[in-house]
């Protein structure tokens, strides 16, 4: 088992290394998630000026219910997505803090994409066998052989 120490290395090493290629400017601000084991925030951020414009979290009392869950992680995509249009803001970039793209991190996301502020996810294309190359173990490699 990985300590928790190790782990929020890990992911921070991951975010640093997400936050090199992204850049959220005035036309386009940067969507960032945060995750704890109670709450996920979620802030439009303009890199070139160093503000926020936007912000949304489960913390606080206009919040209803508990915010560990997919479901509360929805409506902070939510409410995000609303204070962005209101603010005059039509794209926006998706950095996910290092966390993996599952779970409360992509509900926010897919929310907010259902929106129109994001564009749509990327379909990984899988990887080309190089010529000569064996088929995997434990695949029929032709009509009824083993």
């Amino acid at each position: 088992m990985v300590s928790p120490t190790r782990r929020k290395e890990r992911r921070l090493r991951v975010r640093r290394r997400i936050r090199k290629r992204l850049r959220g400017t005035a036309e386009r601000p940067r969507l960032a998630v945060f995750r704890s084991l109670k709450h996920i925030y979620a802030q439009v951020i303009d890199d070139d000026a160093q503000r926020t414009l936007v912000a949304a979290s489960t913390v606080g009392s206009d919040f209803p219910a508990y915010g560990g869950n997919v479901a509360a992680a929805v409506l902070v995509g939510e409410m995000v997505a609303e204070r962005a249009r209101d603010a005059g803001i039509e794209r926006l970039v998706f950095d996910r803090g290092g966390y993996a793209f599952h779970g409360r991190v992509q509900a926010v996301a897919k929310v907010v994409q259902a929106a129109g502020l994001l564009p749509p996810t990327r379909k990984r294309r899988p990887k080309a066998a190089a010529p000569g190359d064996a088929p995997p173990k434990g695949r029929k490699r032709g009509k009824g052989r083993k």
